[in-house]
């Protein structure tokens, strides 16, 4: 399988305590933080791709536009969803949105880049695995 627009995947989440505003230091009120909203549809445009990267290769992030709309209470559920919409080379584009049972939450476009795992590492001043 290759890298073409149209892979996508959905990751779940129950929001506790840990993915709030006040426990991320995002602010001061008991619901879903933005970074926690960050991380989710990250996580979601890495598993759309990852079955079709060979093992040498990772993604990484790039560059994110996300506008959280919405508030999520601690208990409620959120499904993150990320489809590749275009890929330039190793530069992979996603729309990104994440809803709850009564609104979508949030919804943006999150840029990562295909990279060799090692090179990437050695780059970063990490030691030989």
């Amino acid at each position: 399988m290759e890298l073409s627009p149209g892979l996508a995947a959905t990751v779940e989440l129950i929001v506790t305590g840990a993915d709030t505003a006040v426990s991320l230091g995002s602010g001061d009120v008991p619901v879903l933080g933005t970074p926690r909203v960050l991380a989710l549809v990250e996580q979601a445009t890495v598993a759309a791709v990852a079955p079709t990267l060979d093992a040498a290769n990772t993604t990484v992030g790039t560059h994110v536009e996300l506008d959280h709309l919405a508030p999520t209470l601690v208990g409620a559920t959120v499904i993150a969803e990320a489809m590749l919409v275009e890929v330039n080379g190793r530069r992979l584009t996603f729309d990104v949105s994440v809803a709850n049972d009564a609104a979508v939450v949030a919804r943006g476009r999150v840029e990562r880049v295909v990279v060799d795992r090692e090179r990437f590492l050695a780059q970063a001043g990490a030691a030989p695995a």
